[in-house]
């Protein structure tokens, strides 16, 4: 990290926090195009034209981001202005719009579905380091506000249905709204909230363990997640009181007067939906190419925008046969160009699809960053060309803050048993046996190693000796070690499992590790909500998060409590 970089923030350890870093490149289950970019974003420049290797290079972007900006910022602003004070915006948000208003103030993005209780914590995660690094370019002169893009208009309810967290057992648990609430392929931000909220509250709590924090807990829930609400609306204003005092501007696309200020945009995506559908899959064949993979599958035939229905539903659109576009079931057919015109006349009937919300976003916002995660990241790869042929800049996307929280009696776990968020990546099972190897049977493990041993070691020496005389009985004895050698393995497994019941403690406390640190063999921040965290710490957890921030590293960050 160099000088400049480092030059406007604190680093973690500086705010009094022990935090390590973990490369990506030790973490299951990551993509080659990830690993890639994190490891030289400007070698992949063919994929990412805007990319950069550092934040403070940033500020170049600034006069091509403000010559193809073209919304009108009064009337956005207005707009963001009347929504975030309707969901109870703090006086510094208040005080970014303002700000937002001005002729060469831009904007650093990251954006999420509306989780139910805000979702997994790498929303939280996101929205701080769009704050972190707005207050970073400004401090260094480049005027910026942080803004969140709530994704309203997804309509996948059941992945924001839920809320994970770890209970008083210290185990995972989880609570959920009815699906009731939604109707099929209906946008989230239509969600209204019913009763039932109330009762998926009183759920949570009943769970969480009892703390001083927990009244704290509870206000925030019942005040923000209430009955007659809408789904967006209770998550802005959850987001508001864990954030809003760092000035976190939020965005509902489904707003109808920036679907208005969007309307160009989705008449020209429309217009060009060949251009963009074939541009994109020969992106997708490049990408394919070069060893990676294309994290959005399209066609030649797709459409860029998705059409609302009478009935508040959207759906997707094809190109047919006939070269006309329609929806599945549906019997009206329309050319680009008609499609094109009723996105100028009805921009409301009309949002974008994955390929070209990110284009939507920097048309409407002065974007000089995003922040996205590993399968975001993979997929700017494609919609790079989405920007290309609508003749608009793209926006450089930046790895969202990626951490692991380790609470003192978790930390306190592992280093009895020196154990790391690594080990834990093996599996339960794998860790269960290491630590009755190396600290509950160590005698008993010992002997089955010298056993073992013994055994190939004499099995050796027969094996030499056989051959000599008739090699296929050196054949046979081959298969009678493997034989010999896997139940060996089979009693040294119940051996462990043994000595785990004599060791209950041991167990949970290793359970509780895994389910804490690396919950259904995934990242924390992918499953644990925030109120997990809030019920032990209180809202102190969000500066924290906050200090845990390195913009200057692209590793993922362990943070020990």
């Amino acid at each position: 990290m160099s000088t400049t970089e480092a030059a406007c923030y604190s680093t973690p350890e500086e705010a009094g926090l022990r935090v390590e870093a973990l490369p990506f490149e030790r973490i299951p289950h990551q993509s080659r195009l990830f690993l890639d970019y994190l490891r030289d974003p400007l070698a992949l420049r063919r994929f990412y034209p805007s990319a950069v290797r550092y934040h403070h290079e940033l500020a170049e972007r600034k006069q091509e981001v403000l010559a193809s900006y073209k919304t009108d910022r009064r009337e956005l602003c207005d707009a963001l202005e009347e929504m975030n004070r309707s969901w109870g915006a703090t006086d510094e948000t208040l005080a970014n719009i303002a700000t937002l208003r001005e002729a060469d103030c831009l904007a650093v993005v990251s954006g999420q579905q509306a989780g139910l209780f805000t979702g997994p914590l790498y929303t939280i995660y996101k929205a701080l380091s769009a704050v972190k690094l707005a207050g970073c370019l400004t401090q260094r002169g480049t005027t910026a506000v942080p803004v969140f893009w709530i994704a309203t208009e997804d309509h996948d309810f059941a992945e924001v249905a839920t809320a994970e967290f770890i209970g008083c057992d210290c185990r995972l648990a989880s609570v959920h709204v009815e699906s009731g609430m939604h109707a099929e392929n209906a946008p989230v931000g239509s969600v209204v909230l019913d009763d039932s909220i109330n009762e998926t509250i009183k759920r949570l709590l009943d769970v969480l363990p009892s703390t001083e924090f927990i009244p704290e807990v509870e206000k925030l829930l019942r005040e923000t997640w209430v009955a007659g609400r809408g789904y967006g609306e209770a998550f802005a204003r959850m987001m508001n009181r864990l954030i809003g005092c760092y000035g976190l501007i939020l965005l509902d696309p489904l707003d109808a007067r920036l679907k208005q200020l969007a309307a160009p945009l989705y008449s020209e995506a429309a217009r060009r939906a060949p251009l963009i559908s074939a541009a994109l899959v020969a992106r997708s064949r490049e990408l394919e190419e070069a060893g990676y993979h294309a994290q959005v599958a399209i066609s030649e035939n797709t459409f860029p925008l998705f059409i609302h229905t009478a009935d508040g539903t959207r759906h997707a659109v094809t190109r047919t046969d006939n070269g006309r576009y329609k929806m599945k079931d549906a019997r009206e057919e329309y050319t680009a160009d008609e499609l094109s015109l009723m996105a100028v006349r009805e921009p409301q009937k009309f949002s974008p699809n994955v390929t070209l919300r990110a284009v939507v976003q920097d048309y409407l916002l002065p974007t000089v960053a995003y922040f996205g995660g590993s399968a975001e990241i993979a997929y700017f790869a494609q919609t790079a060309e989405a920007y290309r042929v609508l003749d608009r800049p793209a926006t450089p996307i930046l790895p969202r803050t990626s951490l692991t929280i380790v609470e003192r009696h978790t930390w306190r776990t592992l280093e009895r048993y020196g154990l790391s968020l690594v080990d834990l990546f093996e599996g339960l099972d794998t860790v269960l046996a290491r630590v009755v190897e190396e600290h509950l049977g160590t005698e008993t493990a010992q002997t089955f190693n010298r056993t073992e041993e013994s055994i190939n070691r004499e099995l050796d020496a027969l094996q030499k000796q056989l051959h000599d005389v008739d090699p296929t009985l050196s054949d046979a004895l081959e298969t009678g070690r493997r034989k010999i050698n896997y139940q060996l393995e089979g009693l040294r497994s119940r051996f462990h499992r043994a000595q785990m019941s004599r060791d209950r403690a041991a167990h949970r406390q290793l359970e509780r590790a895994t389910a804490s640190l690396y919950p259904d063999k995934t990242l924390q921040e992918r499953h644990i909500n925030i109120t997990s965290l809030l019920a032990r710490h209180g809202t102190y957890i969000i500066s924290w998060i906050y200090d845990a921030i390195n913009l200057g590293s692209p590793d993922h960050q362990i943070v020990y409590l």
